[in-house]
């Protein structure tokens, strides 16, 4: 097992960033690692998202908090879904706590942070209670600064063109 785990960013306006730490899970979950993948922003029971059922029959326990978002969702308030968002932030510490975790993926808690439900200290406060040997994962549009100075890698994904803009839809087994 490794002796010092890493905070990585996937960041950027383009698609894909879910889709890289999907794989980062799996490859990990292969070796053996024990794996939570943390999701904010996504209901699957609502979506069909297709790469939650697949990890869990990897072993790799999955997790969701604020599953929708007011921009999508009229009849949510910023402030319930702050609450789910600090939710989701003390159940990362207990599993922390915990010790027995290789890799933590928070996918889309950055997103969290830009749209002004958690502030940029919380999230900073939650890297530095980060055990050393834990590979901890973030993902989400408009990375802080803060939030990257304090990662190790940082990966940012550029939309040079989307099909969005041709009016193609989301499309199920490609986009979610």
């Amino acid at each position: 097992m490794k002796e010092r785990g890493l905070i990585q960013i996937y960041t950027g306006d383009g698609k894909g960033k879910s889709t890289a730490v999907v794989g980062q899970a799996v490859r990990a979950a292969g070796h053996g690692f024990k794996v939570g993948f943390i999701s904010f922003f996504k209901a699957p029971q609502l979506f069909g998202y297709g790469e939650f059922g697949p990890l869990q029959k990897l072993g790799i326990a999955t997790f969701f908090f604020a599953k929708r978002h007011p921009h999508f969702y009229k009849e949510i308030s910023h402030d319930e879904v702050r609450e789910e968002c600090l939710k989701g932030i003390e159940f990362t510490k207990e599993l922390f706590s915990d010790g027995t975790w290789d890799m933590l993926v928070l996918d889309e808690l950055i997103i969290a942070i830009r749209d002004g439900f958690l502030k940029e200290e919380e999230v900073l406060s939650l890297l530095e209670a980060k055990p050393q040997r834990l590979e901890l994962i973030l993902t989400g549009r408009g990375a802080t600064e803060g939030i990257v100075r304090k990662a190790d890698l940082v990966s940012e994904v550029k939309k040079v063109k989307h099909p969005y803009e041709q009016g193609i839809k989301s499309r199920e087994g490609i986009e979610y």
